[in-house]
């Protein structure tokens, strides 16, 4: 016969049982937030009229899409100006490079109002250390800053502590298929990037712990960031066949005279040598 429980054991028993009720429904809220809601947290999607700047941060995919989405920006005049960043991805070439040969083929575009920064920095921090010291120093107002959506508010966090008060930063989502905040478990490559990305903002709050704000004289890219038309200039450059001309002109007289010198000796040459045979005869 089983023994009956008293009524503080009952008591205890309904406790239990209400308490591991309110944890399976909790852990069921927080499964549902971390389905539905996790996604988005990663995201900063800034509504914005008008943007000095646009950065196109590096490691898009070869799809072109930071690029592409740029180069609608800058033909809708939304833009000024825009900054290519790349990592070297040859020993003499770099991302940059490439990124911008796509880049002017959109549009008949200024290349004096589109940059190259090529840099050899391996994460996003190094990437800010690179870019804000010569945004200060050209005294940059607003920068809209592009990457892949799930690291847009690390991003944006990233170069906000390292900038200070200035300048303003904004990060969109480009709504690229890699990554859907609102389904971004149905789908691998968008779960690598979603758990990949919360490991990363974890890390960079340790990184940043303690960092001062960048200053001008903190710069520290290795190659000038250069407007495209003096990339070129660089890469190809021009010859003033007008600065030649004295040169050339001093050299066809050096030419011609050394031309007639010679023919004026041998013409003396042969009249010796005939005036020699006659007297011979």
């Amino acid at each position: 016969m089983p023994k009956k429980l008293s009524k503080k054991q009952v008591r205890f028993r309904r406790i239990l049982a209400s308490a591991a009720l309110v944890i399976a429904i909790l852990a069921v809220i927080f499964f549902y937030l971390i389905i539905t809601q996790s996604g988005h947290w990663l995201v900063e999607d800034d509504e914005f009229e008008h943007a000095t700047w646009v950065a196109v941060l590096d490691g898009q995919s070869a799809d072109m899409e930071r690029i592409d989405y740029a180069a609608d920006l800058l033909t809708n005049g939304k833009v000024d100006s825009v900054l290519i960043l790349g990592r070297r991805c040859l020993r003499t070439r770099n991302n940059s490079e490439f990124y911008a040969d796509e880049f002017m083929q959109q549009g008949n575009f200024d290349s004096n109002a589109v940059f190259l920064v090529s840099h050899n920095d391996p994460s996003t921090i190094t990437e800010a250390f690179t870019l804000i010291p010569w945004l200060k120093k050209h005294k940059a107002d607003t920068v809209l800053l592009l990457t892949y959506a799930p690291a847009t508010y690390r991003v944006k966090r990233i170069f906000e502590v390292l900038s200070g008060d200035s300048p303003v930063y904004k990060t969109v989502d480009i709504h690229h298929y890699q990554y859907n905040a609102d389904s971004w478990y149905t789908n691998r490559e968008s779960r690598k990037n979603w758990l990949r990305e919360w490991a990363a903002l974890a890390i960079s709050y340790v990184d940043l712990w303690g960092v001062e704000p960048l200053t001008v004289a903190d710069s520290t890219y290795y190659k000038p960031i250069v407007t495209i038309k003096d990339f070129e200039a660089q890469k190809n450059p021009v010859v003033d066949l007008q600065s030649l001309l004295p040169t050339v002109q001093k050299k066809i007289e050096e030419t011609v005279s050394d031309t007639s010198a010679t023919a004026s000796s041998d013409s003396t040459a042969t009249s010796t040598a005939d005036t020699t045979s006659v007297q011979t005869k």
